[in-house]
């Protein structure tokens, strides 16, 4: 890592084997080490999904074109810190065109736009695209995508996440969505690939978590991700950790783990759930 004073401050736990870092995703990242991260698993904030209460936060950007830059940003400093082996693991939601339903126009003063802008619900903060058709889908997750490879990043595949308890949504002009994409991007061609036997459908539940964040996703898909892209007893990286579903992976799995959140509430279920982990049988993934 960087110098000791300039990542030191940021540090929320340390413990042998893991470092949380509560800070913004970049910041912290400036701090790393150039080529000391062997794998990154990561699931960024969906845009305009999710408000997290949290200054500075990622997915409530005003446009498309603003999130894909702020990620753009994020996964520049990743390539950097990836050793020359390194793999990263991005799994992205798309959304669709329109505004969100508690969106709070500039200016509003009427009584239910206060209210909305005071509880802070998800999506207040995201206006409608004007160039974007009504209930079109957008396309995010390859929009992000495509911009990193503009940077350099090789994008070697696309794995299809199949949720086959997916919950139905309340739509009735188009068809639930009960998949997700995983995209596997290399800083280089030499990347690190324990298997190409793995096809590139997952089919993984979603399993239900009882703690306040309401967008954790199933140990399995991280695990197989560190599984794949890891070389034994390596560096794993999530610039955007939550409660370190990918910090208990690698743990299970017996990496290292760095962790960054701008929220210090989703670090402290982070610890509780690497103290659950501590000392219990090794967790293995599905299959």
């Amino acid at each position: 890592m960087g110098g000791m004073n300039s990542w030191t401050e940021l540090v929320h736990h340390h413990a042998p084997g893991v470092t949380l870092f509560k800070s913004d995703a970049l910041r912290v990242l400036r701090t790393v080490g150039t080529a000391s991260v062997d794998c990154v698993v990561t699931s960024p904030p969906y845009w305009g999904m999710r408000d997290y209460g949290a200054d500075g936060q990622y997915g409530m950007e005003p446009t498309v074109e603003d999130y894909a830059a702020s990620l753009r940003r994020v996964f520049a400093e990743v390539k950097r810190v990836l050793t020359p082996t390194g793999t990263c693991w991005v799994n992205l939601g798309d959304s669709y065109g329109g505004s969100w339903g508690n969106y709070v126009a500039v200016g509003s003063s009427s009584r239910t736009a206060q209210d909305r802008v005071r509880e802070r619900r998800h999506g207040a903060h995201r206006r409608p695209q004007s160039w974007m058709p009504r209930k079109s889908l957008i396309g995010l997750p390859r929009r992000v995508a495509f911009a990193m490879r503009q940077d350099g990043w090789l994008l070697r595949s696309a794995v299809v996440w199949h949720k086959p308890n997916a919950a139905p949504e309340s739509v009735r002009d188009r068809f639930s969505t009960s998949y997700e994409t995983v995209f596997l991007f290399a800083a280089s061609d030499r990347h690190y690939l324990s298997s190409t036997s793995e096809a590139d459908l997952w089919s993984v539940p979603v399993r239900a978590y009882r703690g306040a964040h309401n967008a954790v996703g199933p140990v399995d898909i991280a695990a197989k991700a560190i599984e794949l892209g890891c070389p034994r007893r390596g560096v794993v990286l999530d610039p955007f950790s939550g409660t370190a579903t990918t910090g208990v992976a690698a743990r299970a799995l017996g990496h290292r783990y760095i962790g960054i959140d701008l929220n210090p509430a989703f670090h402290d279920l982070a610890i509780a759930r690497f103290a659950e982990q501590e000392g219990e049988t090794p967790w293995q993934p599905s299959r």
